[in-house]
């Protein structure tokens, strides 16, 4: 069952990141799960099958395969056909940061645009609302280069935990 754990960090009309980023920080972070828990059973180690991904994940396998070309070619995961093979990522996760990912798969210039929609706006020429987002738009931008896929993994497994309690103590059952 998928549990979704990335935070909902999305203004109206995606102007902080759009489904495609968001679909891929919540792979990711499920992909670091199943690498670290996934036996090798001959398959090299880390590496994970794109569609026991996206049944864990719960995200449409096209789209997601798609995600992760643009990941392979911006140097956050690595493939491998063949047995053994999948996705992996290419450096380990509390290197990987989520403004890496949202710019590999965004270009990173939905966290910058302007949020009335205008084609230029910036601090020489600022749109009504400019000032009064811009310590926003800076504070999101340290937050998403300082959380790294290790955290969201984490928070991921930590929900996944409680999810396994809340579903024990609706059934009945005590949980451990």
């Amino acid at each position: 069952m998928a549990v979704d754990c990335v935070p909902r960090i999305r203004s109206v009309g995606h102007v902080i990141f759009s489904n495609p980023s968001e679909y891929a920080i919540r792979a990711l972070s499920e992909l670091v799960l199943m690498a670290q828990d996934a036996p090798t059973n001959g398959r090299r180690p880390g590496f994970v099958m794109l569609d026991k991904l996206t049944d864990q994940a719960g995200l449409p396998r096209e789209f997601l395969a798609k995600i992760f070309r643009q990941l392979v070619e911006g140097g956050l995961l690595t493939s491998a056909k063949g047995p053994g093979g999948g996705f992996a990522l290419a450096k380990p996760a509390h290197e990987i940061n989520l403004l890496d990912v949202i710019t590999v798969v965004d270009g990173g210039h939905q966290i910058d645009g302007c949020v009335v929609g205008l084609a230029r706006c910036n601090d020489s020429v600022p749109c009504p609302q400019h000032d009064l987002f811009k310590p926003i738009r800076q504070r999101l931008r340290a937050y998403l280069s300082t959380t790294t896929l290790a955290d969201t993994a984490a928070s991921l497994k930590e929900k996944k935990a409680l999810n396994i309690k809340d579903t024990a103590i609706e059934a009945g059952n005590k949980p451990d």
